[in-house]
């Protein structure tokens, strides 16, 4: 009987929070497969005796563009069956699908400049560790490091950071915060030294949200994944023929 109550009270509570149980088992899967693969993978060449310690940044990239597709492959896999009924989604109104989604990543990238010119300016924060990590690697091979940060890397990240999410949380603003968290927190956590860069997941969550925000507004996946792949390359042009 207590079990049986248990049983109703969790199936009540998941409810109102908006989760879809079946979903949950896949999604973790899924979110822990982007996240932990190249670590296997690496932790294996390791075993095998491959010294990988002093690898240089062309290295690096090289490394994560591989691993980069060999994650997309996977995922397309795994959801290759929803992307075919999302893609139908985004076809059946293309320019209304774009237009929420250029207006809701122009939202996240107004929170996010300003949120940077705060930390910058007020706080001397002197700039998110892994913009410069990522703008060395881009300068070492950058035709690849352009691949994987404008085709590979949006598309994994709208998959473990909006997809994963969404399946689960069918409250669109407790998945537009989780996707806001964790999105910003996987872009600062492994490379913060101090407190205050813990406080640029703010300016990467911004966007993180906002295309949870058209994701949940259009239905499709695609919406957020090609903004996601305009900002990248956006930021790649600036990086190479401006910055």
């Amino acid at each position: 009987m207590i079990i049986f109550l248990c049983y109703v009270y969790y199936g009540d509570f998941m409810e109102k929070l908006g989760i879809n149980k079946k979903n949950i088992a896949r999604s973790i899967c899924a979110f822990l497969l982007f996240y932990f693969l190249p670590y296997i993978i690496l932790y294996i060449l390791q075993l095998c005796g491959m010294k990988l310690d002093n690898v240089d940044d062309a290295g690096r990239v090289i490394y994560n563009t591989v691993f980069s597709f060999i994650t997309a492959i996977i995922l397309f896999i795994i959801y290759r069956k929803d992307f075919k009924d999302e893609f139908k989604t985004f076809k059946k109104d293309v320019a209304k699908n774009i237009d929420c989604g250029f207006k809701c990543w122009f939202v996240g990238l107004i929170i996010m400049m300003f949120s940077n010119l705060f930390l910058n300016l007020l706080l001397k924060a002197g700039g998110a560790n892994n913009e410069e990590a990522v703008q060395s690697l881009l300068t070492s091979l950058p035709t690849l490091m352009a691949i994987n940060v404008c085709l590979f890397a949006p598309f994994n990240e709208e998959i473990a950071f909006r997809k994963t999410i969404k399946d689960v949380f069918k409250n669109k603003w407790i998945f537009v915060i989780l996707s806001f968290l964790l999105f910003g927190g996987a872009h600062v956590i492994s490379s913060a030294e101090t407190l205050i860069d813990y406080l640029y997941i703010v300016p990467y969550g911004a966007l993180g949200g906002a295309f949870a925000y058209a994701y949940y507004e259009t239905d499709t996946i695609f919406t957020s994944m090609s903004m996601h792949m305009i900002h990248n390359t956006i930021l790649v042009m600036l990086s190479l023929f401006i910055l």
